[in-house]
């Protein structure tokens, strides 16, 4: 907004809470483009990991409750309602948007 630049792209939590903080005048920086959703923000862990605990970890994020107040103090940290088990498939996107950018080969 300060005239530095012509565009620029950022993730769209970060764009909501710079806009909800009143730290962009949306009067002069429009959004003009948004990608498609997409899943991010995976957590994984080391293949070797003790399957007990790997299962423990899982289990633990999978059960967060946005109406158990502890729970939902966690799930705001990460401007999230709530975490869901992912597979491979749901990176096939995001894997060839890479390739064609020249990030992976």
């Amino acid at each position: 907004q300060a005239g530095k630049v012509d565009g620029g792209v950022l993730n769209a939590s970060v764009w909501q809470k710079l806009v909800d903080a009143g730290k962009v005048d949306t009067s002069k920086v429009k959004v003009f483009a948004t990608t498609p959703t997409y899943f991010d923000y995976n957590w994984t862990v080391r293949g070797n990991m003790d399957p007990a605990l790997k299962d423990k970890i899982k289990k633990a994020f999978l059960e967060l409750d946005p109406a158990n107040p502890e729970h939902k103090a966690i799930l705001d940290l990460q401007a999230a309602s709530r975490f869901i088990e992912t597979k491979p498939e749901n990176y096939v996107g995001t894997e060839q948007a890479a390739r064609e950018a020249g990030l992976l080969k």
